[in-house]
């Protein structure tokens, strides 16, 4: 049978999603622990592999077993397994048609922002921290450059083996709750620092130090060079992944925290 999973974890202290040898991921965590419950080796998909340090509220995986087990065993078993920063929060028998990857029509991320003087000490290591004052107003107007079908060359990383940059953004909007700064950005599928990339460039205009229209001068280049810096990665959470009514996946909160 076919088994899909939500799936949240803290991933600053793991390399990444993908398994990978002599360093830790969420992945090879994930498939230790499924594997002891279901008492034969289980492979995991992922809705959308993360970066060193990036942090997930919705992830979606889905695994094939011969084994039955209750769900309970799925979610409780499978979370007692589990180190503390990761966690099962639904499961669902779906059918061979799923798939985690290529069955999603869209998926969001958001980048939270501690813009404050001085730095926070509660959730430190997931936000990125600016000291600096950021006009969050420009920053959403500039963020509306990017929606739309573009070629997204200028905000991949030069490693990234993606066959083509043409991506679809749903939305792209800047938003501030007190001292929080959120860019949240939904779409078709991402690049390799894709949405790290397009902060960076916001905080430059968000700064002052380019106007709302250098965006479109960036995005028309198809020229990494010409962006703005990678953000860190300690503020990004895979937050949101959407599949055909067809399935029913439950619903859960956007996230991250407070931030609805």
């Amino acid at each position: 049978m076919r088994i899909a999973l939500g799936i949240e974890y803290d991933g600053s202290q793991y390399c990444g999603w993908q398994r990978q040898k002599n360093v830790s991921s969420v992945q090879e965590m994930l498939e230790k622990a499924l594997s002891n419950v279901a008492n034969e080796p289980i492979e995991v998909v992922c809705a959308g592999r993360t970066d060193t340090g990036v942090s997930a509220t919705n992830q979606v995986v889905h695994f094939d077993t011969n084994m039955i087990r209750k769900d309970v065993a799925w979610t409780l078993g499978v979370n007692t397994s589990l180190p503390s920063d990761i966690a099962v929060t639904w499961v669902k028998t779906v059918d061979d048609s799923f798939h985690a990857r290529f069955g999603a029509t869209s998926r969001r991320y958001r980048y939270i922002i501690y813009n404050n003087p001085l730095r926070p000490a509660v959730f430190s290591r997931g936000l990125t921290f600016i000291h600096y004052p950021l006009d969050e107003s420009l920053m959403h107007q500039a963020a509306q450059i990017l929606v739309g079908e573009h070629d997204f060359t200028s905000f991949r990383t030069v490693h990234c083996q993606a066959p083509t940059a043409v991506r679809t953004i749903e939305h792209c909007n800047v938003s501030r709750q007190g001292q929080y700064v959120i860019i949240d950005v939904k779409g078709n599928a991402f690049l390799h620092h894709m949405i790290r990339n397009i902060t960076g460039s916001l905080l430059r205009v968000g700064r002052g130090q380019e106007q709302v229209s250098w965006i479109a001068d960036v995005l028309a280049a198809k020229n990494r060079c010409v962006a703005g810096m990678t953000a860190p990665a300690n503020g990004l959470y895979f937050v949101d992944v959407t599949y055909p009514e067809k399935y029913q996946l439950p619903e859960r909160p956007i996230g991250p925290l407070l931030f609805g």
